[in-house]
């Protein structure tokens, strides 16, 4: 199994967070299997294509809540990894935990 679950759907309410709000957040590794992917569409011509993150952000982003790492965006660059045979990705998470808490 390459991530830790699938699902349709964010479990977490939104956290309006901007372009500028995830540059400010360092990237960090975050192994497949300890992330939930929060869509279960993947388009094969944006799998296939180089330039993906042309006009993106660099790193996927992900929602750590409630202990669970969500793949907010970038499951294509997380399914790429995979097909190379990589076990972590390097990704922006926010902690949503650390602002409940």
């Amino acid at each position: 199994m390459i991530f830790k679950g699938v699902r349709d759907g964010k479990p977490y309410p939104e956290h309006g967070m901007s372009v500028r709000d995830w540059s400010k957040i360092p990237p960090r590794q975050v192994r497949l299997d300890e992330i939930v992917t929060t869509t279960k569409v993947l388009e094969l011509d944006r799998l296939l294509s180089e330039d993906s993150t042309f006009y993106g952000d660099l790193f996927p982003h992900a929602v750590l809540w409630d202990g669970v790492i969500y793949l907010e965006d970038g499951l294509h660059r997380a399914v790429r990894s995979a097909l190379r045979n990589r076990v972590v990705l390097h990704a922006r998470v926010f902690d949503y935990d650390a602002i409940r808490a």
